[in-house]
């Protein structure tokens, strides 16, 4: 399927249509969010804090007389930036890897894949949150610290697809050449696994942005006063009994793009005649 075709496919189903809508109406707010926000992000209002919404202030003030509305557009500007570079790392190390693994078998596919079972075995976030706290919470690290966990999944749903296809006349064909692994892999693999590649990476997406948000809410994630959707959630959780506002709004933020995304999953996979239940969840 051409991506013309592809695309066709999602705006012919409602639920793609409104799933790509939220996403692409979330990365056009981060990309503009500088230009149009009302308020510095970080300016305390000369009013009374945790203020409800009000004219000047859509969608209120948090607990520090911060204007919400201007901290929930630029909120999701970092948890863009580190997942969307996160899954491409991902999908990338972790396709290649478990289509080798696939292709070649014998001793390689057993030390490949008993050391992915040896990751799997480790609580995920806890090893995140100790690589973060000895190297730091820099966005390349955790572009590379979540590329690299979530990565470790996608072998194995590589090494499946591949596994499908290393039977067929074509692969065994190229062996008959004397076809190198890497032409192999990137010339006859790729292209008829590429489908489920590209739901399991809308898959890794929406997970590694809960990952990212669940880091910053435990202060592992973006430094404060930097603006982020789980800071925001962390911040006001315990005055959300009084004002419910400065926890809303980045909650519903979060949660329609998550939502978009999943949406986006699901029309791929129906448009490409995938079947989501049976990818395997790290």
């Amino acid at each position: 399927m051409t991506r013309h075709s592809l695309l066709m496919a999602l705006l012919r189903s409602p639920s793609g249509r409104i799933g790509l809508g939220l996403v692409l109406f979330h990365c056009g707010l981060a990309l503009v969010a500088p230009l149009i926000v009302p308020y510095d992000f970080n300016a305390q209002s000369e009013v009374l804090d945790a203020m409800g919404p009000s004219l000047q202030h859509w969608a209120g003030l948090d607990t520090l007389g911060r204007d919400v509305l201007t901290r929930t557009f630029l909120g999701g500007r970092q948890a863009l930036l580190v997942t969307v570079f996160g899954t491409i790392i991902a999908i990338t190390w972790g396709s290649f890897l478990g289509m080798v693994a696939g292709l070649k078998g014998g001793r390689v596919d057993e030390w490949i894949m008993r050391t992915v079972d040896t990751f799997l075995a480790i609580p995920f976030m806890i090893f995140l949150l100790l690589i973060i706290a000895s190297f730091g919470n820099e966005p390349m690290v955790m572009i590379l610290t979540l590329g690299f966990f979530y990565g470790i999944g996608v072998v194995r749903l590589a090494r499946a697809a591949t596994l499908d296809e290393v039977v067929k006349d074509y692969v065994q064909s190229a062996r008959a050449r004397g076809e190198r692994t890497l032409t192999i892999v990137v010339k006859e693999i790729l292209p008829n696994v590429r489908d489920v590649l590209l739901v399991e990476s809308a898959m890794r997406w929406s997970w590694m942005l809960l990952a990212f948000s669940a880091l910053s809410f435990l202060g592992f994630g973006v430094t404060p006063p930097t603006p982020d959707w789980g800071l925001m959630i962390a911040n006001a959780r315990i005055y959300m009994s009084l004002a419910p506002w400065p926890v809303l709004a980045p909650m519903i933020a979060l949660s329609s793009l998550i939502i978009g995304i999943n949406l986006v999953a699901d029309a791929l996979a129906k448009a490409l005649g995938l079947d989501r239940t049976q990818a395997r969840v790290l």
